[in-house]
């Protein structure tokens, strides 16, 4: 996912997976308590007898108060204080009307207004007396066609607190009732669940990124989109990617039948298309709920306004969203995770219409295909931590992004600092296919080799179809019949999961002069080594399978779970001092995380450098007195073994400084070292580094090479790189991801040529750009 919200470097702000830190006991009740309430009163009358008048942040509060219970919304100190609480919260915003609601908005800006003015009045003005708890039953009682006359009039507010008053059941019946599929196709109806099949590379290798589709097509996995996470998002890295994933689609005639997509920024993907016409099709972009939320992604309501509205073509816009990362990019607002969600839900909601205006003024049918996916679990365990709660916020999505009218799948995913591992993961799954969302990830393995996350596997999608009887859309279906994975009954043929067959296929169809024969192509020694290849770069095949046709196959399996084994002891490790004796010059920082487990539940405690480490940042400053433009700090981030072990930092440190001073660069001699140390802790360090210099228009940098998640064979790090002015530097807050480039999926085993100075080239480019356009 472009990476959860914004790229790669939203990514790894945020976290997901098995969580080798057990929860912490229990400890007095903290949060909203709401002990008692009067029989019949409301949200609003209860914030009002106990406030002595009305107070808007305990409105939002007492409503915070009304969901099962996260982490996240504990963090933001608006979660239940106990059962009782939360029973009594769900009875007030029960007894609430519609209208009231409405009327006290939890924040008003411009994505609010947006979400608004995409709702319809008249039906609204139809619901406004009625009581939740009528939505409620209307919602579960009601017909699909009764439903959706009245779901156009709910605002995303509306449908963010509806799901607070529904158990697990009832979630389900609304996903079991109501269905939005995407045009002219039977993704996201009733009795499918499709696939967007998830080709990532550690090195944007498009020869990977092919395989991995071949892989997907051999399971007969993949019917909504060809959709790759992109490391660079540098325009020729994304062109090269959309045009192999294009070329796919266009050799087997199924350009027509589903899109293909590079989930990097919009505006480079934007930029893609106008420099090689032709060559992107479906448009990405992560959203978040507010304007200051959306800002951290560069995005703003105009601008996606702006961009729907060229997208007059057959696919228009696809986006990604998720529990969690407002409140963790500092966006909370005082309201709870669940509205946050909703909202940017509304928010595509709104760029859906304006993809359909922009058909109908282009004189073409409106049949706007815009869909989305929320990547529930991504964000770590400062959102929430067990698989009840993954299945919970998977439930809750699917009913809401449904409530909008919206195709909506889901990447039920884990890092691996959540109480969930790979078989749990198969659990969640089953408790969660019943309300029948629109489609999964599918990859060759849970494990993902670029972004080091869990999520389904083309496997899984195969033992959900035969456990749940859900179906592949139709004309894909038929391809896949075609192509020989599957026979005219849709059972597995001999070449089911013969990654090796599909790509013979593929081979045949792209040269059909070409004489061999599927066998002397899947024999030959070019395709041996191509597959071979892209194995040694990290990247997982799937050949084959167990004893199940949804079986991995064992020695895969074993691999992978050894991976995660591994990356829970990485999560766990610190810099070892006998490393940090060997960086030149080393200045040691740390922030205010009291150990690792603090450093993992609560991300804010590594995102400050602490006060007695400032000092030493201060008397850097004095000694610098000005004349260097870029610092260098390293941190263990999610992993020391990927900055320790050989050939990784050792090797790039001194490449990544020949490549700055040869660039023009003037690079610090020292090397900041960072204990417990995230991204924005690299932020901090700008700001007392650079903050007070008195040229305020010059640039000055930070490049944070940081551990990332751990999980794949690569242990890869990456590197932040952000260059405003000074005046930006002395404005406390003010530099964030919006304004960072990140290059990840560094390691001994993924260097641009085996060559470390490569990479480093290549991130001083991206560096380079950087400053011409921020």
């Amino acid at each position: 996912m472009m990476g959860l919200l914004g790229g790669v470097a939203a990514t790894f702000a945020a976290g997901c997976g098995s969580d080798p830190v057990a929860p912490a006991p229990p400890t007095a009740p903290s949060g909203v308590s709401i002990p008692e309430i009067g029989d019949g009163e409301d949200v609003i009358a209860y914030v009002t007898r106990v406030k002595g008048k009305y107070d808007h942040e305990f409105y939002k509060a007492v409503i915070g108060a009304a969901n099962d219970f996260k982490e996240g919304d504990e963090a933001l100190g608006i979660a239940a204080a106990d059962d009782l609480s939360r029973e009594n919260a769900r009875k007030l915003l029960s007894n609430t009307k519609i209208g009231d609601l409405v009327d006290r908005p939890m924040l008003e800006d411009a994505v609010y207004d947006l979400v608004m003015k995409a709702t319809d009045t008249a039906a609204l003005d139809g619901v406004r007396a009625w009581k939740m708890s009528e939505l409620k039953s209307f919602l579960l009682e009601k017909t699909e066609d009764e439903i959706k006359a009245v779901m156009v009039g709910l605002p995303s507010d509306i449908i963010g607190m509806i799901v607070k008053l529904m158990n697990n059941a009832e979630l389900i019946k609304v996903g079991q009732t109501v269905f939005n599929p995407l045009p002219g196709s039977n993704l996201g109806a009733k009795g499918y669940m499709g696939a967007r099949i998830q080709p990532n590379s550690p090195t944007d290798d498009t020869t990977d990124i092919l395989w991995q589709v071949m892989n997907g097509f051999a399971f007969a996995v993949g019917d909504v989109v060809l959709g790759n996470n992109p490391v660079s998002s540098e325009v020729a890295s994304v062109h090269a990617i959309e045009e192999v994933l294009k070329d796919v689609l266009v050799t087997f005639k199924l350009e027509d039948t589903m899109p293909h997509c590079c989930l990097a920024h919009i505006d480079v993907q934007a930029e893609v298309e106008k420099q090689f016409p032709g060559s992107t099709a479906l448009w990405f972009q992560s959203l978040g709920s507010t304007v200051d939320a959306n800002a951290t992604f560069d995005v703003t309501v105009e601008k996606m306004l702006n961009h729907a509205a060229t997208r007059s073509g057959k696919y228009g816009l696809y986006f990604e969203t998720g529990q969690g990362a407002d409140a963790t990019n500092g966006h909370g607002a005082g309201f709870d995770m669940v509205v946050h969600e909703s909202r940017k839900y509304g928010f595509a909601r709104a760029l859906k219409k304006r993809v359909a205006e922009a058909q109908k003024a282009a004189g073409i049918p409106e049949a706007p295909w815009v869909h989305l996916n929320d990547v529930a679990g991504f964000i770590g365990p400062e959102v929430f931590r067990t698989k009840e709660q993954l299945v919970r916020c998977c439930l809750e999505d699917i009913a809401m992004g449904k409530l909008h009218g919206l195709p909506i799948g889901l990447d039920i995913c884990s890092t691996l600092h959540m109480s969930v591992d790979l078989d749990d993961l198969d659990w969640c799954i089953d408790q969660i296919m019943p309300a029948n969302p629109a489609y999964l990830m599918g990859l060759p393995t849970k494990n993902d080799p670029m972004l080091s996350y869990l999520t389904t596997a083309f496997q899984d999608h195969v033992r959900i179809r035969d456990k749940f009887g859900y179906k592949v859309d139709d004309k894909m279906w038929a391809f896949f019949k075609e192509l020989g994975v599957i026979d005219a009954m849709g059972k597995p043929t001999q070449y089911f999961g013969n990654v090796k067959y599909v790509y013979a296929k593929y081979v045949k169809a792209k040269n059909p002069a070409d004489m061999r024969t599927v066998d002397e192509i899947m024999n030959a020694q070019e395709t041996l080594d191509a597959l071979d290849a892209v194995k040694k770069r990290g990247v997982f095949i799937a050949e084959g399978h167990g004893a199940n046709p949804w079986d991995l196959n064992p020695e895969l399996d074993k691999y992978i779970r050894e991976l995660v084994a591994d990356g829970k002891k990485s999560i766990l490790a610190e810099l070892a001092p006998a490393f940090v004796a060997t960086i030149p010059n080393v200045v040691k920082v740390w922030t205010g995380a009291k150990d690792r487990d603090d450093y993992i539940l609560h991300p804010p405690t590594g995102e400050q450098i602490k006060d007695d480490a400032v000092r030493e940042v201060e008397k850097l400053r004095e000694t610098h007195a000005g004349k260097y433009d870029v610092q260098i700090m390293i941190s263990e981030g999610l992993n020391a073994f990927s900055i320790s072990d050989p050939g990784h930092v050792d090797k790039f440190l001194p490449a990544l400084r020949a490549e700055l001073e040869a660039a023009g660069y003037k690079v610090a001699p020292e090397h900041v070292v960072c204990t417990s140390g995230r991204v924005r802790a690299g932020y901090h360090l700008g700001e007392v580094l650079y903050g007070k210099l008195a040229d305020a228009k010059s640039r000055r940098a930070i490049v944070h090479i940081i551990g990332e998640r751990p999980g794949s064979e690569h242990r890869a790090f990456s590197v932040y790189m952000t260059i405003p002015t000074v005046a930006s530097w002395a404005e406390p807050g003010k530099v964030d991801h919006d304004i960072t480039s990140v290059f990840a999926g560094l390691a001994d085993t993924t260097y641009k040529d085996n060559n470390p100075g490569a990479s480093a080239k290549q991130v001083v480019g991206q560096l380079n750009d950087l400053l011409t356009k921020t």
